[in-house]
């Protein structure tokens, strides 16, 4: 699946063929990747089957998860002028567009970590993208949530106004979905939530709801359903996620690890 991401993406800048190349015979060539901003990295994993396909050597000074400062070398790279010119910019746009995703998320990371709240991605992510901005939210430090529909049932509000029963379809759901699949439930108020835990589902989703409103369904869950997870969604930045990683849930989801992320800035430079 990575070699197929990158060959696309190496192809969608290449088109034709590299018009550089026409004019001048290739020679030996160096460069270094080299931070204009701090940032932590990512993209090391694809960038590295894109340096095997192109016969690129590369060394890394900065791994996956590591954090840089403005100054940093964080690769040098060695090919010939052809090549190291037709991958510039494909290297830099995933390290770029991953390592931004990385940063912004290790922010909402070091925030919420005194509190012991897992940090959650979504499935807001560009499309055909998925797995890499993923991956991208889980070397900034997070935890990935559903992949996709596949991968666990999330009752969400449109999924509610189909359903009569929430605890009969609960019941039946578990005789069809694979043993190991959770089940949650989105609850946009505590008479919701009251629902979602009676049905006896997996998770309940406090979604767009304020941290003092959390706080009363914390309450009724440990009294009640300890055995329940709790998640927070909805809204949440750099500025509020302090107050809902205190509220006593047990993990946060946020799209905006991804849609939020401002690109940092780092560029090649040739020896």
């Amino acid at each position: 699946m990575i070699a197929t991401f990158v060959r696309e993406a190496l192809a969608e800048d290449v088109g034709r063929g590299d018009l550089y190349a026409l004019v001048e015979p290739a020679m030996p060539a160096s460069a270094k990747i080299i931070a204009k901003s701090d940032g932590v990295v990512a993209g090391v994993k694809y960038i590295e089957v894109l340096a095997e396909l192109e016969k690129l050597t590369i060394t890394w000074l900065k791994s996956d998860s590591e954090h840089f400062v403005k100054g940093d070398v964080i690769a040098t790279l060695k090919a010939d002028s052809h090549t190291l010119l037709r991958c510039e910019r494909t290297i830099l746009d995933m390290l770029l567009h991953a390592s931004s995703i990385a940063t912004l998320t290790n922010k909402y990371v070091k925030l919420i970590e005194p509190f012991g709240v897992k940090l959650l991605d979504t499935r807001k992510t560009r499309p055909l993208l998925r797995v890499f901005e993923k991956y991208a939210t889980r070397t900034g430090g997070a935890v990935n949530h559903r992949m996709g529909l596949d991968d666990s049932l999330m009752i969400k509000d449109t999924h509610l106004k189909t359903i009569e029963n929430l605890k009969s379809y609960i019941v039946n759901a578990r005789k069809k979905i694979p043993f190991t699949a959770k089940i949650e439930v989105e609850a946009e108020t505590f008479e919701i939530a009251k629902m979602a835990f009676e049905a006896e589902c997996d998770i309940v989703m406090c979604d767009n709801m304020t941290p003092s409103e959390i706080e009363e369904i914390v309450s009724f869950r440990d009294k009640n359903y300890p055995h329940i997870l709790l998640e927070a969604s909805g809204n949440i930045s750099l500025d509020t996620i302090v107050s809902y990683a205190a509220s006593g849930v047990d993990a946060i989801s946020s799209g905006s690890l991804i849609h939020q992320a401002n690109w940092i800035d780092l560029s090649m430079k040739m020896d």
